[in-house]
């Protein structure tokens, strides 16, 4: 059995000292085997340090803010002298989709990581490994009784990009005996994409244990699709992006046990007026999670909050 700690959206930029950063979380983060988050943003020895200070074991590097090919490769450079693992990002693509390997307990756990998100107008950085989608516009079936309805949005998974990915988690899993995808996605609010579906099961039906999303700033739905769970957004976490002040402050904490008995347990955190990231508890922790369970009962998902920590049922 192997614990898992899983975090969204990291940007750490700013501090006095950020070996600090996650000082408030570090006893929801301390007794894991693994702890991961996505990071967002340039990759510096500071903000290293902050993630190295937390126990951080490994981060996604497949994001819209992923930079030049020569700042991520010398990110990346930062992340290995520090021992911290990376998926997502590298010298080509093939190094993109290679997966992070981690061993506990005699188990290894692979991780994958991709982006469908990239920034306007920019080319696609050949290092991050990617998980685009195609845009379309259907009229609304009553545009000609009442004109000027909003159409219908359909987004769908670049086809290539659904292959290799289902591709990677296949060779993944038959490496190795656990396998989290992590998918950098969507769009802010409790609306899922179609494109986020098709992607998330695809990669539970190709081997993968556990699909934890991020990428809209805001927490979305958690669903249970054949036994298996789809975080499709974790939210924020430590999160100093100066734009994002006072905004999407929510997020979630993942718990998960992978292995016979698998478990998830969601707890809620909140960035106060400092900016800094906490746990939060009582009616405010309460109001979050039934926020969650409301928006998962729409994916036919239970969700038991008790105590200020939600509980998910999965592996039946």
């Amino acid at each position: 059995m192997i614990t898992l700690v899983l975090g969204g959206d990291v940007n750490i930029q700013g501090r006095t000292t950020p070996s600090t950063a996650f000082d408030r979380l570090d006893p929801l983060l301390e007794g894991a085997d693994v702890r991961f988050v996505n990071f967002e943003g340039p990759i510096h020895a500071a903000m290293v340090e902050a993630l190295k200070s937390a126990g951080i074991d490994v981060v996604s590097c497949a994001n819209d803010a992923a930079h030049p090919p020569a700042a991520v490769l010398a990110g990346l450079a930062v992340l290995d002298d520090a021992g911290i693992a990376h998926c997502g990002a590298g010298a080509n693509l093939d190094a993109a989709h290679a997966p992070a390997v981690l061993e506990r307990s005699g188990e290894k756990v692979a991780f994958l990581a991709y982006s469908s998100l990239r920034r306007p107008y920019s080319q696609p950085s050949p290092g991050v490994a990617q998980a685009f989608a195609t845009t379309a516009y259907q009229p609304d079936p009553r545009v000609a009784e009442v004109p000027g309805r909003p159409p219908v949005v359909r987004t769908a998974p670049v086809p290539e990009h659904l292959e290799r990915l289902v591709a990677d988690v296949r060779q993944a899993k038959a490496g190795n005996d656990h396998v989290v995808v992590s998918m950098h996605w969507g769009l802010p609010g409790p609306d899922l994409t179609e494109y986020q579906v098709t992607y998330g099961r695809a990669a539970i039906d190709a081997g993968a244990d556990l699909v934890a999303g991020h990428g809209p700033h805001t927490i979305q739905a958690v669903e249970v699709y054949r036994g298996r769970p789809i975080l499709y957004s974790l939210g924020n976490l430590v999160f100093d992006w100066p734009a994002m002040r006072g905004r999407h402050v929510d997020g979630l904490l993942a718990g998960c046990m992978l292995g016979a008995e698998p478990r998830l347990e969601l707890i809620p955190v909140r960035r106060n007026a400092d900016n800094e990231c906490e746990p939060l508890a009582g009616d405010e922790a309460a109001k979050v999670l039934r926020y969650v369970a409301e928006i998962s009962a729409l994916r036919a998902t239970t969700v038991t909050v008790q105590h200020g920590i939600a509980s998910v049922a999965v592996g039946v």
